[in-house]
């Protein structure tokens, strides 16, 4: 969808997607798309981000909310392209979890883009000097292959971002559901066509080469890039973008780690033991915030809890994975794992063939052997398995936690008499500057759409400590340009800098000051 409208790719390869729940190749075929048509939907999209500089906030905000009105009518089709596609649940995870979170992210991008306080407006009058931010320009989105609507490349967080914030996005379709993308792009042509927004504020193009991939990130003509996806595919359009200046925001991967100290096992085991079970299963494991990583203390209750996880893995039956190219990745990490030196206690072994999934997998290593290589007993095994590091004592305990790689979340499960706080605080005090998000006796699995939301995290969790790919308006800020306008005169101002509040909603720093007043 380029330039306003569907027209024949530029290409000389197809792909098909492939339905998980049979392991077989869906008909429909999608182009893997030439520079040209990249080219084309760059230059569309120059032209549509200098009309939307001119148009009011408001307008732009009326097309995410006609947008998320017409995701919610056309439901049932989304979820059917999906499941198709993906293989996850219908229901509750497709229709009644994930398709709602879509449309309420966009509503809520809508009203930051509409009061525009994401932009912090800064007013010194002293020295005539004010500041806010704005659109970037042209935004490619890279979507993942695990969450089809809330991360799509042309419905999901960073899509809403980035046109809250005032630039058209050029959506890029993950291949494992290249179907379900195409009725997105075509329910938002629809809105823009309804709301008068450019022509080419959406775009999509399904496939790229690696290659044309990396000449997309870091042209001239792109503001930045969101990406969600693999480490080793985004550390490349990393190099790409950084070696053009240009910004790119990625979600790359994380085992997402939850100490369970002993007193937290003794007085509820069962309880944290359903708790993990249904975080680390749901959804075949398929969450960016999986806990894949589970710290004990080596003692009774956590013997009991190893092998009261172990039953539970055994006899719940294995979900459906994406597809093929997950299953044959979970498999691998699970023997890298067992190569360095994990005992294998369930699971294992080879992926399914009559359809794409994998035998729920549990693996353990004590702590001394997981020091003695800490970067490659973090290999992401994405999907229904997880690793149990089981230390010698609380000192070996918190040397693990400081030999961690930056994650998206972190989390300790401890007494809930607060009997063992002392405990908690050598843990927590390691622990917290390694994640992005902290948890305290719950499971990391389940991103709410909160302005307090941080979905991000050191290194290589994303690709930046001091952003988040979820929780508007911090969100919209990566997508912004910071600009300081000195001495300019009233009347050449943006609204959002002039002397009179464009809003009542709208929060500005006037001299030191917060307020939603005029000057």
């Amino acid at each position: 969808m380029i330039k306003g409208g569907w027209r024949d790719a530029d290409f000389s390869k197809t792909f098909q997607a492939t339905d998980p729940n049979k392991n077989e190749t869906l008909d429909a075929e999608f182009p893997v798309s030439d520079w040209s048509d990249c080219d084309a939907a760059l230059d569309a999209a120059v032209d549509a981000a200098r009309e939307l500089r001119q148009l009011p906030k408001a307008k732009i905000a009326e097309f995410l909310e006609v947008y998320a009105d017409k995701i919610d009518a056309a439901k049932d089709a989304l979820v059917d392209a999906a499941f198709a596609e993906t293989g996850l649940a219908r229901s509750p995870r497709l229709a009644d979890v994930e398709l709602p979170r879509t449309s309420n992210q966009l509503r809520a991008a809508a009203a930051a883009c509409r009061s525009g306080n994401w932009a912090m407006a800064t007013i010194d009058t002293k020295s005539g000097i004010r500041s806010c931010y704005e659109a970037l320009g042209p935004i490619v989105v890279f979507g993942p292959n695990n969450f089809p609507f809330a991360f799509g490349s042309v419905s999901g967080g960073d899509f809403a971002a980035a046109i809250a914030a005032g630039n058209p996005v050029i959506g890029k379709a993950n291949s494992s559901h290249p179907e379900t993308t195409r009725l997105f792009a075509d329910l938002a042509l629809q809105s823009i066509e309804q709301t008068g927004l450019p022509a080419s504020t959406v775009q999509l193009i399904y496939r790229t080469s690696h290659a044309d991939g990396e000449r997309l990130v870091s042209d001239p003509r792109v503001g930045a890039t969101g990406y969600t996806g693999s480490r080793s595919a985004g550390l490349k359009l990393k190099a790409a973008a950084d070696a053009a200046g240009k910004p790119i925001y990625l979600e790359l991967s994380s085992v997402n780690p939850v100490v369970m100290t002993p007193a937290a096992l003794q007085q509820r085991g069962e309880e944290i033991t359903n708790d993990f079970v249904t975080s680390v299963l749901m959804g075949a494991g398929q969450f960016c915030t999986n806990p894949g990583m589970v710290l004990l203390i080596a003692d009774e209750s956590s013997e009991k809890f190893v092998a009261a996880v172990k039953t539970r893995f055994e006899s719940t039956a294995s979900g459906t994975l994406l597809s093929p190219a997950v299953s044959k990745g979970l498999s691998g990490s699970v023997k890298t794992l067992c190569d360095f030196g994990a005992e294998l206690l369930t699971g294992g072994g080879e992926p399914e063939s009559r359809r794409c999934a994998y035998a729920n997998t549990l693996l353990r290593v004590d702590g001394k052997t997981f020091l003695g290589n800490p970067e490659g007993f973090q290999t992401e095994a994405f999907g229904n398995a997880s690793l149990m590091v089981v230390a010698s004592d609380l000192d070996e305990l918190t040397e693990v936690i400081s030999q961690l790689e930056g994650n998206l979340t972190g989390g300790v499960y401890s007494a809930a008499d607060e009997s063992d706080e002392a405990v908690y605080e050598k843990i927590a005090f390691e622990l917290i500057p390694k994640v992005g998000r902290v948890l305290n006796d719950k499971m990391p699995t389940g991103v709410a759409v909160s302005p307090a939301m941080n979905h991000g995290g050191p290194y290589p969790a994303t690709g930046h400590p001091g952003f988040t790919a979820v929780g508007v308006p911090a969100s919209l800020v990566r997508f912004g340009k910071l600009t300081s306008y000195d001495n300019v005169r009233e009347s050449r101002l943006p609204a959002l800098l002039q002397d009179a509040s464009p809003t009542a909603e709208t929060w500005r720093n006037i001299n030191g000051t917060w307020t939603q007043g005029d000057v």
